[in-house]
């Protein structure tokens, strides 16, 4: 098979990918509370499902945020900080598709921008703040084809930070009604 071919079905198959794990998880999104019963290992899930979905809200944060008061507030950061980080491969994955609507954006253009000069500190960056536009900024990896353990890695240390601050403010505002 000539590579040519063979990277544009891979780019289909990513773009696929990516529109259906959206719309499943967008779809079973009521279901997110009942896999605290699992543990760390339901936090893992819910952080890679919500950050799965591409441009479709999701609860993560939120959960994250409630968990944190149950249990170990690290613990949640580190699950959530790789269901995160896993998860986020679908907005790599839409970029690398090369077939995403928004790369005719400003912000987007201006995130690709900003990828290429500063790199996996980008992407640390980016996934360490709450925002929008962190799935048009793997999409700006994926587009730059960024290794995927660079972004991985980068992404992971980013969400992991995130995820420390909200679990740790879940725990605290527990500690602050019960006082």
């Amino acid at each position: 098979m000539n590579p040519r071919l063979r990277l544009t079905i891979l780019r289909i198959a990513a773009l696929i990918f990516v529109i259906g794990i959206s719309i499943f998880i967008f779809s079973i999104r009521d279901k997110a509370e009942q896999l605290q019963g699992y543990g760390y290992l339901g936090i893992f899930a819910v952080a890679f499902l919500a950050y799965a979905t591409v441009l479709l809200p999701a609860p993560g944060i939120a959960i994250v945020f409630s968990w944190g008061s149950v249990f170990h507030p690290a613990g949640v950061a580190l699950a959530a900080g790789v269901g995160a980080a896993l998860g986020e491969l679908s907005g790599y994955l839409a970029g690398f598709s090369g077939q995403a609507v928004i790369e005719k954006s400003g912000i987007y253009q201006r995130l690709t921008e900003f990828m290429q000069k500063h790199g996996g500190w980008a992407v640390l960056l980016l996934s360490a703040i709450p925002n929008p536009f962190f799935d048009l900024a793997g999409a700006a990896a994926g587009a730059l084809k960024m290794p995927i353990p660079k972004f991985l890695f980068w992404c992971w240390i980013g969400e992991t930070i995130k995820m420390l601050i909200f679990a740790y403010a879940g725990a605290a505002s527990l500690n602050w009604l019960l006082d």
